[in-house]
């Protein structure tokens, strides 16, 4: 408490003079140009791209931490849900049927985890918000590095054990993706596949059922937010880079296995290293 004013109340002050920054040229065209280039790297590897297109919101479109955040939860909703029936034709139900047990066992932890994502991310300081995503982009490179380049390795646990390590990772999955605004498949997959020994094609669409839901979580906590406006203000740039990411993500998904993961996954990484300098470095 400083002279009758909460730490909380300086947070949504900070929050709300930030969201009246100037406006960053913000082109129709130009976004969705950025979420087709996205969604194409994105999809080359199995991903939506949403770590990456997370700092082009910040850096190249000029939203603040927690409203990028916003936009980004907002385009990877819509990106899931155009994503969602193609992998289940992909992946028929039949297939799917013995392995509910894991999307039930990450929900648990993912759901609640969501919530407290979008929650302590609404009360950060823009300025240690920006740090908490330098960090996590950080470490999303350092995954991909780890889940691309060598073999994931099921590990054998007792029942009782696995469901706890399970709602435990859905948890941290739940407050990573709540926090960067992405479906958090980059950390899904391999849990379900490391976790559950699960094939890597049935943990793609698994990943995506259980993205939908907490995703709703998070976007249910963030329309509490004085920042949600965000997207009331940016209608039309929404649909156009959701509409890029989209069309890239397909492009992306046809390119899989086409151009080799030696070759792209460190341009990636690097990229990801790039942005996460430049977001800690944000003003």
């Amino acid at each position: 408490m400083r002279g009758g004013v909460t730490l909380a109340s300086m947070s949504r002050v900070e929050r709300t003079a930030d969201a009246a920054e100037p406006v960053r040229f913000r082109s129709l065209p130009l976004a969705f140009v950025v979420g087709a280039l996205v969604g194409v790297l994105g999809g080359m590897i199995g991903l939506g791209g949403a770590e990456f297109r997370l700092p082009l919101l910040i850096g190249l479109f000029g939203f603040a931490a927690l409203a990028a955040v916003i936009m980004n939860k907002a385009m990877s909703l819509i990106v899931v849900i155009a994503a969602l029936p193609a992998r289940l034709i992909a992946v028929p139900l039949d297939e799917l049927t013995p392995f509910w047990f894991v999307v039930v066992n990450l929900l648990f932890g993912s759901l609640v985890g969501a919530w407290v994502g979008a929650h302590w991310a609404t009360r950060l300081a823009s300025k240690t918000l920006y740090r908490v995503l330098a960090v996590l982009l950080l470490g999303i490179a350092v995954l991909l590095v780890v889940t691309h380049l060598f073999a994931l390795e099921p590990v054998a646990l007792p029942p009782v054990a696995q469901w706890i390590v399970g709602v435990l990772a859905g948890f941290v999955i739940g407050v990573v993706a709540a926090v960067m605004g992405v479906a958090g498949g980059e950390l899904l997959i391999p849990t379900i596949v490391v976790l559950y020994g699960v094939d890597i094609k049935i943990a793609g669409t698994l990943s995506l059922i259980v993205s939908l839901p907490t995703m709703l979580v998070a976007f249910a906590r963030y329309s509490r937010d004085d920042s949600f406006q965000v997207l009331g203000q940016n209608k039309g740039f929404l649909l156009a880079m959701s509409a890029g990411s989209i069309v890239g993500a397909i492009i992306g998904g046809l390119l899989l296995g086409v151009v080799p993961g030696l070759a792209i996954i460190p341009l990636l990484v690097v990229l990801l290293l790039l942005s996460s300098w430049k977001v800690w470095h944000h003003n």
